[in-house]
């Protein structure tokens, strides 16, 4: 596969069951790279393995007074230069191809997975975990596919010229051939203790990641706590935690490079002192004994490659681990494709007794707002947790009648909007913020005016990098880190209501806005949203009183449906976590921190 061909088309079904289990998969997609870089490194290899014949037959032309056969050898030393000079070349490119092609397919498979899973993804596994094999993990992979073909090609040219040692000059042959392997192979007993403290480094490098990554994301809220220093404090530690399980490595593959240098060494001084005696004799000429010594002193070459691909195989296997547990998280098993068709009617959970009458606005009540976030998510179609995703796990929800996870995940999608409580925004442009798949019924201009985005657009306009005055070209920064909290959620309100699905579920939509930006969001929702399912996960008695129906949760199951008004007078429960009044029952006492002008 050339690089200009790249992404790819499709990049597979992944073999995930072990990180083994997965560089065995990569390589085998693309047997083809693999097999043609094998091919340029033997040329390459093969040509310095040969160059040491054609001077030793350069020198034995000399010692005998041969023009023509000093001039043969030459021009035999020169094609081999130019073959040599092709083969590096060429096993340079395919090298490289095999490295970004890998990469590229890692990548696709990472992206794949991510919208598999959206906003779960990050619930199942660390996101400073997911950063660490999005960037430092598959550059470390790709190094072990690329220097798979070098290895092979100066293993098979290492036994090549083993065997032709040992039919040239049997006896430093045989020398020869003897000590190869065990200089390859001298390196093993230490690659354990090398391979544990590289995986250390690796572990102790994703949490520094990770903390890194949890540190950036509440900077605001560490600033405004004052707790910054101590949040660099633990990064400091965890960096220097870091550093010396590096250096610790290090020495350990320094080791390894000695012993790599040390041993053909001495088997070079073994070669030249029983060569010269050899000579001294008259058993072999000068030419051959510097046939012999060059071939010997070829071989510190090919075992420079035994070595890397000893320490990218250390590198790449903690690496892989960490890609396929990644990309082994799925959505339940069972989908069937054949049922395309995106269903309507009323979305009923048989876990928690919800029922979302169809078109109808229906807000929930829970006193914990971490239960609400997983029924949430689990009204998306996703399990309840990353465990239970499994055939026997709890039912799925039903929309219409048909289980969502039984649709095709493109169907459930269109089916099911669940926008959490922490709604992420991708940096780009008003516009390309806006511009997602959406069924045309609402466009952007209604959806802002819904979400109560007008203040939001007039700052985006002053901001607006051209100076065109038009807030939709206006650049959002990364997590829209520029906007404050209560703009960062109504823009992500109006992208939800742009895509106008079939049941759109929010979580805490308006926790960040005063009372009565969210007032009069509430009424723009219930208007835009008239005819379609939309499900509010709420505390807020202005969302509540504006719902067709409201349901109170206990424990996880419904305690109770009716009116916002008729619940307040006849469930004192649901009537103690609306208006944050004290509640005997500890149950109840959960409840979203207070908000200044919310009463009932």
């Amino acid at each position: 596969m050339h690089i200009r061909d790249l992404p790819h088309t499709d990049p597979g079904v992944p073999d995930v069951r072990t990180g083994g289990a997965f560089l065995r998969w990569l390589c085998a997609r693309q047997l083809r790279g693999q097999l043609a870089a094998l091919a340029w490194g033997l040329l390459d290899v093969g040509g310095i393995a040969a160059t040491p014949l054609a001077v030793g037959l350069a020198v034995q032309a000399v010692v005998d007074r041969d023009g023509g056969r000093l001039l043969l050898s030459g021009g035999l030393v020169l094609a081999l230069g130019l073959l040599t000079a092709l083969g590096a070349v060429m096993l340079h490119r395919a090298a490289v191809t095999n490295w970004i092609t890998a990469v590229a397919r890692m990548q696709q498979l990472l992206a794949r997975k991510t919208t598999e899973l959206g906003a779960a993804m990050t619930r199942r596994v660390a996101a400073g975990e997911i950063a660490a094999v999005s960037t430092g993990d598959l550059e470390k992979i790709g190094w072990f596919v690329e220097a798979l073909s070098r290895f092979g090609a100066s293993a098979v040219t290492t036994a090549g010229l083993c065997v032709a040692l040992a039919c040239y000059q049997p006896t430093l042959g045989a020398l020869v051939a003897l000590g190869v392997p065990v200089m390859a192979l001298a390196a093993l007993p230490l690659l354990p203790p090398a391979i544990r403290r590289a995986d250390a480094q690796r572990d102790k490098a994703g949490h520094a990641t990770e903390l890194a990554s949890d540190t950036v994301a509440g900077l605001r809220v560490l600033r405004g706590i004052g707790g910054e220093e101590l949040f660099l404090g633990r990064y400091r530690s965890a960096s220097q935690e870091v550093r010396r399980a590096a250096v610790r490595s290090a020495r350990m593959w320094s080791l390894i490079s000695a012993v790599q240098v040390l041993l053909p060494g001495l088997l070079l001084l073994a070669v030249v002192w029983y060569g010269a005696r050899l000579a001294l004799d008259g058993t072999i000429g000068v030419g051959e004994l510097v046939t012999l010594y060059s071939a010997v002193a070829f071989l510190l070459f090919p075992l420079r490659h035994f070595e890397e691909i000893a320490q990218a195989y250390a590198f790449a296997r903690p690496s892989a681990n960490r890609t396929a547990r990644v990309l082994a998280q799925h959505r339940p098993a069972g989908e069937h494709p054949e049922d395309a068709a995106a269903p309507t009617g009323e979305l009923h959970d048989p876990v928690s007794g919800l029922t979302a009458p169809a078109g109808r606005l229906t807000a929930v009540v829970c006193g914990d707002p971490d239960a609400a976030g997983r029924l949430a998510e689990h009204l998306g179609g996703h399990p309840p947790s990353a465990d239970d995703d499994t055939h026997g796990g709890p039912p799925s929800v039903v929309l219409g009648g048909t289980p969502l996870d039984r649709l095709p995940r493109d169907a459930a999608r269109r089916a099911v909007l669940v926008q959490d409580k922490d709604p992420m925004l991708l940096s780009g442009t008003l516009g390309e913020l806006l511009d997602v798949p959406a069924s045309g019924r609402v466009d952007a201009a209604r959806a802002l005016a819904a979400a109560q985005c007008g203040d939001v657009l007039t700052a985006l306009a002053q901001a607006s990098a051209d100076d065109s005055g038009d807030p939709m070209r206006t650049h959002i920064t990364e997590r829209g880190r520029s906007l404050s909290g209560g703009q960062r959620q109504r823009l992500a309100l109006a992208r939800s209501l742009v895509t106008d699905p079939e049941v759109l579920v929010l979580d805490e939509p308006t926790s960040a806005v005063d009372a009565h930006t969210e007032a009069r969001i509430a009424d723009g929702l219930r208007e835009l949203r008239s005819g379609r399912t939309t499900v509010v996960f709420t505390s807020s008695p202005l969302l509540l009183d504006r719902a067709d129906e409201v349901v109170f949760l206990q424990d996880g199951t419904v305690a109770a449906r009716a009116t916002h008004r008729e619940l307040l007078h006849l469930h004192p429960a649901y009537r103690a976590v609306v208006t944050r009044a004290p509640d005997p029952e500890p149950a109840m006492s959960a409840g979203q921190p207070e908000r200044e002008g919310r009463t009932a």
